[in-house]
């Protein structure tokens, strides 16, 4: 993998909100968030997370944020309630009212558990420019058991990279609401660890229904994710060579899958 990796430096963060989040600084290259390639949509820089903005399709092409232990050993915030349009979307984002009664759950991209640790983060997280038309038995299964997993692995690794997203270029279900927003088939999560000694990735590709499958079972490179989507995620991030190592390959033995999240999952949808 190669090409210019786009990245961002937080701005305007209260440190003492962070709960440990280190902000990234030009001075310090390992703590650069850098941002996919591959996406003509509009970037969007939001404190605790970015994305590029899909206009056709009325949602982000990828959201890409860092998960930390710090932040989830902070005590969760109230759940927030209210989706809001993204104003920051130069072209307005999708409303609230494009899901009503569509038959899709308004899916987050980047969890809303993800982002408990603060109250912006998690009204961050409620931006309808950060939401998917979703089943519902999609939305509170397969892929929640997914977010959860991934929350135990930021604890055990201490800091991950996640890209997320739909898969708008390999198949649309339909279109929703006035806004005409873009059901996709599939979503794809990458997760990379690059914190500890033993660096290591796992992507997944999902389609948009129910599955009673277990979850390592959809477990892929990221290598695999990106010539699905057409993405390189983590370009320049790391080196080269340790780039193609780490994309190459995945060990599901690497990776926490707790039997119990999917037993839930198939009692909620059985």
């Amino acid at each position: 993998m190669g090409g210019f990796a786009i990245f961002y430096i937080f701005r305007n963060v209260d440190e003492k909100d962070l709960g440990g989040y280190e902000i990234p600084t030009a001075d310090h290259p390992e703590n650069r968030f850098y941002l996919p390639t591959g996406s003509n949509g509009e970037l969007i820089h939001h404190t605790y997370y970015s994305l590029a903005y899909n206009e056709k399709m009325e949602q982000a092409d990828w959201v890409a944020y860092e998960l930390t232990k710090a932040q989830l050993l902070k005590p969760n915030v109230k759940r927030e309630r209210q989706f809001r349009p993204d104003y920051d979307v130069s072209t307005q984002s999708a409303f609230h009212r494009d899901y009503t009664r569509s038959g899709y759950t308004r899916g987050h991209l980047a969890p809303a558990g993800d982002m408990a640790f603060n109250v912006e983060a998690m009204k961050e997280s409620f931006f309808m420019s950060n939401m998917s038309p979703q089943l519902e038995s999609f939305n509170g299964g397969i892929w929640r058991e997914l977010e959860e997993n991934i929350r135990d692995w930021a604890f055990d690794n201490d800091r991950l990279y996640i890209v997320t997203g739909p898969v708008l270029k390999k198949g649309i279900i339909k279109k929703i609401g006035d806004n005409k927003v873009a059901v996709p088939k599939y979503f794809f999560k990458v997760v990379l660890d690059i914190v500890g000694n033993e660096k290591k990735g796992i992507g997944f590709i999902m389609e948009n229904e129910m599955s009673e499958v277990p979850l390592q079972e959809y477990a892929i490179t990221i290598d695999s994710v990106e010539q699905f989507t057409g993405f390189d995620f983590f370009s320049d991030l790391i080196t080269e060579d340790v780039e193609e190592e780490i994309e190459s390959k995945v060990n599901v033995k690497d990776w926490r899958f707790d039997k119990r999240k999917f037993e839930d999952r198939n009692t909620r949808y059985r």
